[in-house]
């Protein structure tokens, strides 16, 4: 008898044995999939060596910054199984013909989430394109809500400069980049990204990586500076071996700020005593928890950064398209429309796909989001 119970216990640890072996097996491969990108190596993991903001084998933050502040399993089963955070009718969108914006005119149109094209000088100027149902690795989640879709790669324009701030999956696209690509004219990122686009078929020629605190003039009377956020990078197993960035683009009598993803940190006021006051700041305002609330800023810290670049003008981003957080999906727009109020800079908050003139300092947008649920 015990001789029987012993044969079952081993039939049953090798079977165990087995299935962890195929599930390891099939991760293994599934992580081989081109969306995973590549890590950095020969040059241009030699120059990453020779970055101040590189250290043992990983790029640091200017302060000590957790990605989680509680328990990371129940956080991610808290939001897991958080309530329904998702709008429960299709976001309103307007239909703007990208190909034929005015050359006179500098505008910019946001496609939500972080994706937006800024139409400057005459150029155009694309931030972290997502259009894409899905934007992870997971093939059904986090999906993008009704009505955030309507925008494609097809409906872009030729493409000057593409930015990218970081290379998470809601930044870095892979779907959307090859779409893009015969678009493209250059990319501009941070440190180490360059080696996703490269094994994804782009020229190196095309692509300039930038470290904190860098600045290139591509063109007469316009320049990238290449900012410190608070964050953090990585699209497989490997933190970190790429550079997450904002940047500072600024033509002679123009600034815009793009924040990428960042926590509230002193780099602020840094940018803001270096650059202030800045035109447009474009800050993430969603998708904040207090289990991360290193990584993200919350309304307060919107406010509170946008003060320190002395701001003119604040665009939130990181809302609207995706569940990336606990809280509801227009809680971010409510309360910054309630505690802006009085506040020196002006509001921004155009629906998906509506004209920002950016040298308008009277057009209104209507507080869209108190029709939906």
């Amino acid at each position: 008898m015990h001789s029987r119970i012993l044969r079952k216990i081993i039939g049953i640890v090798s079977i165990t044995l087995d299935l962890l072996s195929v599930i390891g097996i099939f991760a293994v491969l599934y992580l081989q999939l081109p969306m995973f990108g590549e890590l950095p190596k020969g040059e241009r993991l030699a120059r990453i060596k020779k970055s101040p903001n590189f250290k043992n084998g990983r790029f640091c933050n200017q302060s000590e910054t957790p990605i989680m502040s509680a328990n990371p399993i129940k956080t991610i089963l808290g939001f897991i199984f958080a309530g329904n955070r998702r709008p429960k009718s299709k976001l309103p969108t307007v239909l703007t013909d990208l190909k034929n914006l005015d050359l006179q005119e500098d505008e910019l149109v946001w496609f939500g989430h972080s994706s937006y094209l800024i139409h400057l000088n005459g150029k155009n100027i694309l931030v972290d394109p997502i259009f894409s149902r899905v934007s992870s690795p997971i093939l059904f989640f986090p999906r993008a809500f009704a009505g955030t879709d309507v925008y494609q790669a097809k409906d872009m324009p030729e493409i000057d400069y593409l930015l990218i701030t970081h290379d998470h999956w809601d930044h870095l696209d892979y779907e959307t980049i090859l779409k893009l690509k015969p678009k493209i004219k250059k990319i501009i990122c941070g440190l180490g990204v360059g080696a996703h686009l490269e094994y994804w078929g782009f020229d190196s020629r095309q692509i300039v990586e930038m470290d904190w605190n860098e600045k290139i003039s591509p063109e007469v009377g316009f320049s990238f500076y290449c900012l410190p956020t608070k964050h953090f990078s990585g699209r497989g197993i490997f933190r970190n071996r790429s550079l997450w960035a904002s940047f500072l683009i600024k033509i002679d009598d123009f600034s815009i700020y793009e924040g990428g993803d960042s926590g509230y940190g002193s780099h602020y006021a840094d940018i803001g005593a270096k650059f202030g006051p800045i035109n447009l700041v474009i800050l993430n305002s969603g998708q904040h928890d207090k289990d991360w609330k290193y990584i993200h800023m919350s309304t307060n810290e919107v406010i509170r950064a946008s003060r320190d670049m002395r701001a003119k003008m604040l665009l939130p981003v990181h809302i609207c398209k995706l569940v990336l957080a606990n809280h509801g999906w227009k809680e971010p727009l409510m309360e910054l429309s309630l505690l802006t109020n009085g506040e020196k800079f002006q509001l921004l908050t155009p629906v998906i796909g509506e004209k920002i003139n950016l040298r308008s300092k009277k057009q209104i947008f209507s507080k869209w989001w108190e029709n939906f649920e």
